[in-house]
């Protein structure tokens, strides 16, 4: 007898005894229930082709997420550090923006300067030419523009504008 007043039981039957089972076997189950599952859920039917013949519905296009507004405070401070190189006609100019979301120059702005102010609006659309002669600004996110008028009077001075793409480098 131990000295709890109960019969002491032989080596054997203490081995198996509840409290000294070993917890492995409920986490191959476990283990083992996960899997049948993952299986069940790979294996169920899916829909198949249409029968041929049967009308096919057409997927409704999905209408392009409502486009923001640019906000001012950006071409304000982009403006600030390239405005240098704007070209004015009656202290208005046009400028495209380049938009990381659309990765191109689509945010037009018509800058109107005021008693040493700039002024910013939005625009749809430039109603000016973009300008592609002279010295291209490298990492300048702005394109500028000038008028007609001055384009005309550059132009009669025999000048070319650059090309539109670069010539490809030729390696020796």
């Amino acid at each position: 007898m131990n000295g709890d007043g109960e019969p002491e039981l032989p080596a054997a039957a203490r081995a198996e005894s509840p409290a000294r089972l070993s917890r492995t076997p409920s986490w191959v189950m476990l283990g083992f229930v996960l899997g049948a599952l993952a299986v069940y859920a790979m294996m169920r039917p899916r829909e198949g082709p249409p029968p041929a013949g049967a009308p096919v519905a057409a997927a409704a296009p999905t209408p392009e997420p409502k486009r923001e507004a640019p906000a001012l405070s950006t071409i304000e401070a982009v403006f600030a550090t390239w405005g240098e190189n704007a070209v004015w006609q009656a202290n208005t100019t046009e400028v495209v923006l380049w938009n990381s979301r659309d990765r191109g120059f689509t945010d037009c702005y018509e800058v109107r300067r005021i008693g040493g102010v700039n002024y910013f609006r939005s625009i749809p659309a430039l109603t000016r030419r973009v300008i592609r002669r002279g010295k291209e600004i490298p990492e300048c996110p702005l394109q500028f523009t000038e008028t007609e008028e001055q384009y005309r009077e550059w132009k009669e001075h025999g000048r070319n504008e650059r090309p539109a793409e670069p010539a490809p480098r030729r390696s020796p």
